[in-house]
């Protein structure tokens, strides 16, 4: 397999419910690269009703983790991919130490340098408040919120037109506080990491969505 182009690489981390994810499909619309969730790739593998799939959503329903082995698999393959060639957007991964060094490794066998890990800070009661009230379309998968972010007409997707909208099953607040305690216990050690190698950057993730991500344009130098 040949080196991947030089590009822009990218990880947004932090707690669940910060806004990576937000964040993250916006940097891909500025950036013009892609935007890879792991939490996404497991969650659609969930669904497909295979063994492995019902294993997966078991333990993505519960707030707990995959096994490493599982996603970096997964990443590899997905990083070989020709859109990957001018950079990406990693979001929801490394979620452990273990997995922050299994990047390292994959990275520089593939000869790829982390422009920067960026780590969105937003307080335990705000991210409370965000995830519960998160909802999105069935159709085209837009998300809104209860709060912060209503479609502009009640009940239609304003991306899509569509009427029907979902809430994520472990959107609930016994699974978001069992999430927190696995970030801190789990993902939380990935941040000294990544900043004794000189990548971390750190981002107030309270203010509104595009507040933020000037933020993050600024921290990039884009």
């Amino acid at each position: 397999m040949p080196n991947l182009k030089k590009g822009i690489y990218v990880v947004l981390t932090g707690a669940p419910g910060c806004g990576k994810g937000t964040q993250a499909r916006l940097l891909k619309e500025r950036l013009g690269i892609p935007h890879l969730s792991t939490g996404e790739m497991l969650r659609a593998e969930g669904h497909t009703g295979s063994e492995l799939g019902l294993k997966i959503k078991a333990l993505i329903d519960k707030g707990n983790l995959v096994p490493d082995e599982m996603i970096i698999d997964m990443l590899k393959n997905r990083i070989e991919k020709d859109d990957c060639q001018n950079g990406f957007i990693l979001d929801g991964f490394p979620r452990t130490l273990p997995q922050a060094e299994a990047l390292d490794e994959l990275l520089k066998e593939k000869n790829i340098t982390l422009d920067a890990v960026i780590e969105i800070q937003v307080p335990d009661e705000i991210i409370m408040e965000r995830i519960l009230g998160r909802y999105a379309c069935m159709k085209c998968g837009q998300g809104y919120h209860d709060k912060y972010q209503k479609p502009k007409v009640y009940g239609v997707c304003d991306t899509c037109g569509g009427t029907e909208f979902y809430r994520r099953i472990d959107d609930n607040r016994t699974t978001v506080q069992n999430r927190l305690v696995n970030y801190r216990a789990l993902t939380y050690p990935t941040i000294p990491y990544f900043e004794k190698e000189g990548l971390l950057k750190c981002v107030d993730g309270t203010g509104s969505i595009e507040a933020v991500a000037n933020k993050i344009d600024s921290v990039l130098g884009v």
